[in-house]
């Protein structure tokens, strides 16, 4: 880990406004998986943001905002966030995500075809839309428009757009853990 977790009486004024509001965000929405250290120090994501305030608050109020008005079903978006996380080899995402995957009884077999970057044999028609939708775009360049107008027929523009964001979210919080190298912790 790049950047060491700060422990609550060790944060700065803009920090401790952020690291509020991100605690209790996460004690809402975050808790299938460890985020916070014994201490309270935020560990994942949430540990970098907290260094560079300014820009943490915008990403962080980026996730709320993604979480509040999330449309699509569960499973699609975990399908999603899992797509994204293999693609970036992004360890502690595919931890968090695989705890709420399993919370929500996704089956270790799809779950391990997930994280090994392959296409489950499993899939409802809608998981499968999904997973090829987040699989073409994450690997950079336009979505095919078969698969972009596939997903408009069946999940709606609204949540089709939302699918999007969600892949560009994912990118950005890969990005993150893999350039600040945030460790897992063990799991228990």
């Amino acid at each position: 880990m790049r950047l060491s977790l700060i422990a609550p009486a060790d944060l700065t004024a803009e920090q401790k406004t952020l690291y509020e509001d991100m605690r209790k965000g996460i004690a809402s929405n975050f808790n299938d998986f460890k985020v916070i250290r014994d201490d309270g120090a935020l560990m994942g994501p949430w540990n970098p943001w907290l260094h560079e305030p300014g820009i943490g608050k915008a990403i962080w109020d980026l996730t709320l905002a993604m979480t509040a008005n999330a449309s699509l079903p569960d499973n699609i978006r975990q399908i999603v966030i899992l797509v994204v996380g293999s693609r970036f080899d992004a360890a502690y995402e595919i931890y968090a995500h695989i705890a709420v995957a399993e919370r929500e009884g996704m089956s270790a077999e799809r779950l391990g075809t997930l994280v090994a970057n392959l296409k489950p044999n499993d899939l409802t028609a809608q998981e499968s839309i999904a997973f090829d939708f987040a699989y073409a775009l994450v690997r950079g360049s336009t979505l095919p428009e078969p698969i972009y107008r596939l997903a408009v027929e069946t999940f709606g523009q609204h949540a089709t757009n939302e699918m999007i964001y969600l892949v560009g979210l994912y990118c950005l919080v890969s990005t993150t853990l893999n350039g600040f190298n945030v460790s897992v912790p063990e799991r228990e």
